[in-house]
């Protein structure tokens, strides 16, 4: 038999105008871990719901004066406080489908018929209680995940605004030297300058964006029309990758309607990893779409690079796993991938890979469309 932690409690709000009926109830459904308020009237059930915001499940008899059950069920699912609470009717009523579904349209969830068989009465409390665990349990972990949200985005805020600074001067200083006489006339000078002007610009505008995408909650992210094949080519430029890497981008990239900041940190992450695990003269790279369906896009990035093993496929979308690959910069956290796991999913998407040693990767995610 299952047995309930320590620490759960369910209580009952019974509902009869006959004061036996809500003894004989209670008899039948006593059990440790529970107790129970009772009812006289409709109008006792509807303040005793609104004053003990913790009940599980109400067990409400539909025939009785003044208010009927139907009534008292239409009145909890009207309040916003009570909406949320699961209602069974107890009646002597016919069987008739009339009856049973006009219990149904004013909210009950489930029906017992009187006289009451014990065994079927506790048979579905039952459920309703493990039900009504679940729901908290669910609710308790949402509320984590909240918590845990908004220290992230507190952290991206600070680190953000910490960064702001620093690249708005090297912008300014590469501003100042552009003009300068002497680097005017040095031509790949003036290039390398006007380069880091460029960069610098849009890193700018890149920690601006993640500011506001840090101070805003899910709902409040801004869904906007993105030409992904645009984005891409704005995230190369901003890299400000080595020439001797070769980039192709396919023309055939969508628009979609997304949040790009998020499409943005995918596409980047993925690409400069491309860049940092190839061991080749001559990367070459391909972002492209490699299918799409009514709910989403798959998108891609293709490399010539070293490759990643079978044992390894896995393993590199878990958090703080390092695999072997070696890279050009600097060593592996063990984090992008696993990040760009959590944004393709919480698209409703995947995000695979396949690759094999010395024969380079190719990446697919889906967004949705």
């Amino acid at each position: 038999m299952e047995q309930l932690n320590s620490n759960e409690h369910f209580l009952i709000l019974l509902v009869d105008d006959r004061p036996e009926n809500l003894i004989a109830l209670e008899e039948i459904l006593e059990k440790p871990g529970r107790s129970f308020i009772k009812a006289n009237s409709g109008n006792e059930a509807l303040k005793l719901a609104l004053k003990h915001e913790d009940i599980g499940l109400v067990l409400l008899d539909v025939q009785m004066p003044d208010m009927d059950g139907f009534e008292v069920a239409r009145m909890l699912k009207l309040n916003k406080r009570t909406q949320h609470l699961s209602v069974i009717f107890v009646t002597a009523i016919s069987k008739e489908e009339k009856f049973v579904l006009k219990g149904f349209d004013e909210g009950a969830v489930d029906y017992l018929q009187k006289p009451l068989d014990i065994n079927i009465t506790r048979a579905k409390v039952n459920v309703f209680e493990r039900l009504y665990f679940a729901q908290q349990k669910l609710k308790n972990s949402l509320l984590e995940i909240e918590l845990v949200n908004k220290q992230l985005e507190r952290f991206v805020f600070i680190v953000s605004h910490d960064l702001k600074s620093p690249i708005a001067t090297i912008a300014m200083l590469a501003d100042m030297m552009q003009k300068d006489e002497v680097v005017k006339n040095e031509p790949e000078l003036l290039e390398n300058t006007s380069i880091i002007y460029s960069a610098a610009s849009k890193l700018t505008g890149m920690i601006e964006s993640i500011l506001d995408y840090s101070r805003k909650s899910l709902s409040e992210q801004t869904v906007e029309d993105v030409d992904s094949f645009k984005l891409v080519n704005e995230i190369i430029q901003m890299l400000v990758l080595p020439q001797r890497i070769n980039i192709t981008i396919d023309a055939n990239l969508p628009k979609l309607k997304t949040r790009k900041i998020k499409l943005q940190q995918v596409f980047q992450n993925l690409i400069t990893n491309a860049v940092k695990y190839n061991n080749k003269p001559n990367p070459e790279i391909q972002v492209g779409v490699y299918a799409a369906t009514n709910e989403f896009y798959e998108f891609y990035v293709k490399d010539n690079g070293q490759g990643i093993s079978k044992k390894d496929h896995s393993k590199i979308f878990k958090l703080f796993e390092i695999t072997d690959n070696k890279s050009s910069g600097e060593s592996s956290t063990g984090v992008g991938l696993n990040l760009l796991k959590m944004l393709v999913e919480e698209q409703g998407g995947k995000i695979r890979v396949e690759s094999s040693p010395e024969m380079g990767s190719t990446f697919f995610f889906e967004w949705r469309r």
